[in-house]
């Protein structure tokens, strides 16, 4: 009969053993990452793709040997452009699936009604979209462009290198295009002094694509005597229908051109491009951009793909970053813990595919380049002008009267979106509140 004290001892061991094999299944449990694209539906033209993309990039990650010495597994759903399945499928990810973080969301409407879940559950979300800005929060990080590194710089394009005096604000019918052209007309009214009859704004459905009248109505508005130009927010497959219609009726980019914010090569590759030369996107990257860091994620890309003709975009260059950021933010910490994250990420600093790098801000936006490229017959785009450096994104614009004395930062102590250096008070999380809104509309 042994002794207590080799009871004691053989008891212990008992337990270190088996914690240490705990700990070591833990260390071999995959690190989960969700992915929230539309797989369906009028925005699958744009987000199948970016779906497609986080998965290559998970891939070249575990060929590396993963992170923290686990391999990443993938957990995709598909929301299906549906803008309140969204919420349920992000709650889905975070609560079923218990995923580290979600990379996902494509237009404005999708982000709004997710908030109010990654907040309440303290996931994290990463936003590869150009959006309207008016938004910082602790759970999101955006990488996507900022209206001052998009659609400000790109208006500016128009009236300084082209001579544009008149404005027609196209865009579908939901809070990115309304918020951006809200943006755009305060701008140019303020900084520009044009006219109010000289700006023209007009919205559609998702999907939507009867363009003959509004085209013709663009077209009338422009043969007043003053160069004019089209500012296109049109989202997912109604671009499709919509730069057809202007080749019908004979519209060329040295008549009225246009400039969109969400074309990009993958829009254009499903639509016959000859009639479109010389009209104009703002991005932050193009697939024609001269870098070896760009050949390769290029090469990478078309390998994955098996496709030769494949073609890369912003947004995917935007999930680069981002995955990236998030990978440097989780070797940093050390862990993948949400709270460690979001602390350690702030200041880590990444190659883009243009050649230069983007950091992390403290309002969980990014530096980007911006960059004009104009359509070329073969879908791809020339660039004709680009920032000399890069361009840290602004959470809150200047040109709103509610907006203009509102900052973000979310290091201690003040960890606020939405301070007000005027009246020093933070306004906390209205995450819940823009959901309804925007999902009541």
């Amino acid at each position: 009969m042994s002794s207590p004290s080799c009871a004691v001892a053989a008891a212990l061991l008992a337990v270190a053993s088996y914690g240490a094999v705990g700990q070591a299944l833990a260390q071999e449990e995959p690190i989960k990452v969700g992915i929230l694209h539309s797989l369906s539906g009028t925005m699958a033209i744009s987000e199948s793709t970016l779906k497609d993309t986080v998965e290559m990039l998970i891939e070249q990650q575990n060929e590396q040997g993963g992170l923290l010495g686990r391999q990443l597994e993938a957990v995709v759903v598909d929301p299906a452009s549906n803008w309140p399945l969204f919420a349920e499928r992000a709650r889905e990810l975070l609560e079923q699936h218990e995923v580290d973080v979600v990379f996902g969301n494509w237009t404005s409407v999708s982000r709004k009604a997710v908030l109010p879940v990654f907040e309440e559950l303290n996931g994290l979300l990463f936003y590869p979209v150009q959006y309207e800005g008016e938004e910082s929060s602790e759970n999101v990080f955006y990488t996507g462009a900022a209206p001052n590194q998009q659609a400000i710089p790109a208006v500016e394009y128009l009236l300084n290198e082209v001579g544009v005096e008149r404005f027609a604000l196209l865009g579908t019918d939901y809070v990115y295009p309304r918020t951006t052209n809200r943006i755009l007309e305060a701008f140019l009214k303020e900084e520009h002094g044009i006219a109010d009859e000289d700006i023209m704004i007009n919205y559609t459905p998702f999907g939507h694509s009867d363009w003959q009248n509004i085209v013709a109505e663009v077209r009338r508005f422009g043969s007043e005597g003053k160069k004019t130009a089209v500012v296109s927010t049109i989202n997912g497959d109604a671009n499709v229908p919509f730069y057809r219609e202007l080749a019908n009726q004979g519209i060329d980019a040295a008549d009225i051109p246009v400039i969109a914010f969400s074309v990009g090569e993958q829009e254009l590759s499903g639509i016959d491009t000859g009639p479109l030369v010389g009209h104009l996107a703002a991005w932050n990257y193009f697939m024609s951009v001269d870098t070896d860091a760009n050949y390769d994620f290029i090469d990478a890309w078309i390998d994955y793909t098996g496709d030769e003709e494949a073609v890369t975009n912003d947004p995917m260059e935007a999930h680069y970053i981002g995955f990236n950021m998030w990978a440097e933010a989780v070797r940093k910490a050390g862990t993948t813990d949400v709270d460690a994250i979001k602390e350690a990420i702030i200041g880590v600093t990444v190659p883009n595919l243009t050649g230069g790098y983007a950091a992390m801000m403290p309002n969980h936006h990014i530096t980007k380049p911006v960059l004009i490229g104009e359509v070329q017959d073969n879908g791809q785009f020339d660039i004709v002008w680009q920032t000399p450096s890069t361009v840290a994104g602004d959470a809150w614009s200047d040109y709103l009267p509610g907006s203009r004395d509102l900052i973000a930062d979310w290091r201690k102590p003040m960890e606020c979106g939405n301070f007000n250096v005027a009246s020093g008070r933070c306004g906390g999380s209205t995450a819940a509140e823009e959901a309804e809104a925007v999902l009541a509309e």
